[in-house]
């Protein structure tokens, strides 16, 4: 049998009351099991993401908190370096914090990495979610 490593995590009361909702309508028993699966689907997503090799297009889907101070330049300047793969993008209001950014890429799937990682390491973007596909 397996060896189990107990690991402690900490969680917004927001995100954490949402994960909970969540995990008992899907009919999980417990949030050890529920963030397993997490875990799984984002170690399964990274690694394609990090194996893929080519010219590749798709979208990045950027949910972030545009309040957070100097957030919004600093998304700016990133995209601003990536403008080589950058095709287009498209801003909508979500609420008076949140905006989803789409982000239509195409090019070497190492640039699109790199700005999936740049992207998604900064403090106040919540999640981002890549999709993308040999061009």
């Amino acid at each position: 049998m397996a060896r189990i490593i107990r690991v402690g995590v900490t969680f917004p009361p927001d995100l954490l009351k949402d994960f909970d909702e969540i995990i008992r309508k899907m009919g999980y028993e417990n949030r050890s099991k529920a963030v397993q699966d997490a875990v799984r689907m984002f170690v399964s997503e990274r690694r394609g993401l990090q194996e893929e090799k080519g010219i590749h297009a798709g979208v990045l889907m950027m949910l972030y908190d545009h309040e957070v101070r100097g957030l919004e330049s600093i998304l700016t300047h990133v995209q601003h370096h990536y403008a080589h793969i950058i095709c287009s993008t498209m801003h909508i209001h979500l609420s008076e914090r949140d905006c989803l950014e789409a982000i239509a890429v195409k090019g070497d799937a190492a640039e699109i990495r790199k700005l999936n990682d740049e992207l998604s390491a900064k403090r106040g973007v919540k999640t981002l979610k890549t999709m993308f596909v040999p061009a």
